[in-house]
């Protein structure tokens, strides 16, 4: 490397760090170009960022999982419309359908007023900066963190716990906040926590610090809603679904039986995302009509 690229590489790293430090004016949201946004940080700064494409799913898409819909469509009908109504933590097995369920609720109550906020793991930490950007609008804001866990010591572990139920300053009552993970209490659970359990006179186990504090996260969402793995007819039942919503008639969909299970047993589950996945590699192969 030459004396001339190596002083351009070094002021190009010089302008970055300066880049970072200066004042930025990021975009205001145009509230009217979509219901979906994104948290995107520039220079250091954050903004929301207008999601144009949001997904389409339909609550009627998902299958076999029926008591879970009931709840969440329940508490977001129950906030969209101004009344008390709690954070979501939906828990479980992997594919069947957690993230789906809060989109769909957004297609279902987007026309009176929900909107979805998308944030990532690693921008939890200005989760208070959201929440003042967008009290004072006449919108339903549902804070969407997906595929949530954390290892011990992350800050954005910290920083969601305050968002939820630790600050000096009230939750807005437009603002929820809707997370999936794959982890009931988030962090990762080790024999060794075992040990901090005391017993007492009379039987009763009390956990210790180290467990205490796992779970304070999780208590803190007033709704938990599990999800478990699909039976085989459920997954056969989604890929019938999917068949029929990309085009393929009932003869079609009687074949691809025997095929959506090897596809499954290949994956090594049975879930929704599979059935999905499987329904548009076949009917891309045997219909004749492109999928609108």
């Amino acid at each position: 490397m030459t004396q001339l690229d190596q002083f351009l590489l070094r002021a190009e790293h010089v302008l970055n760090r300066l880049e970072s430090l200066l004042p930025m004016t990021t975009p205001a949201p145009d509230w009217q170009l979509g219901h979906a946004f994104r948290w995107r940080k520039r220079g250091g700064q954050g903004y929301l960022q207008v999601v144009r494409h949001a997904s389409a799913i339909h609550l009627d898409d998902l299958h076999n999982i029926a008591s879970q819909k009931a709840q969440i469509e329940q508490n977001t009908r129950q906030f969209v419309q101004g009344l008390p109504a709690n954070n979501v933590l939906l828990t479980g097995a992997r594919g069947t359908g957690k993230s789906s369920l809060i989109k769909a609720c957004l297609h279902q109550f987007a026309d009176q007023g929900l909107r979805l906020i998308e944030v990532d793991k690693s921008d939890l930490a200005d989760l208070g900066d959201i929440v003042d950007l967008i009290a004072e609008r006449p919108e339903r804001f549902i804070i969407f963190c997906d595929d949530l866990s954390f290892e011990e010591g992350e800050a954005g572990y910290k920083a969601l716990k305050v968002a939820l139920d630790g600050s000096i300053a009230t939750q807005s009552d437009n603002v929820l906040i809707y997370a999936t993970s794959n982890r009931r209490h988030l962090l990762p659970e080790k024999m060794s926590d075992n040990s901090s359990y005391t017993h007492g006179d009379d039987g009763d186990l009390h956990p210790g610090e180290t467990v205490e504090e796992k779970i304070s996260l999780s208590e803190r969402f007033g709704l938990w809603v599990s999800f478990y793995p699909f039976k085989q007819d459920d997954y056969l039942e989604i890929v019938a679904h999917w068949l029929r919503h990309f085009g393929c008639d009932a003869g079609q969909i009687e074949e691809a039986r025997a095929e959506a299970l090897r596809w499954a047993l290949q994956r090594g589950s049975r879930s929704g995302r599979v059935a999905w996945q499987f329904a548009r590699d076949y009917a891309g192969k045997v219909t004749k009509v492109p999928h609108v």
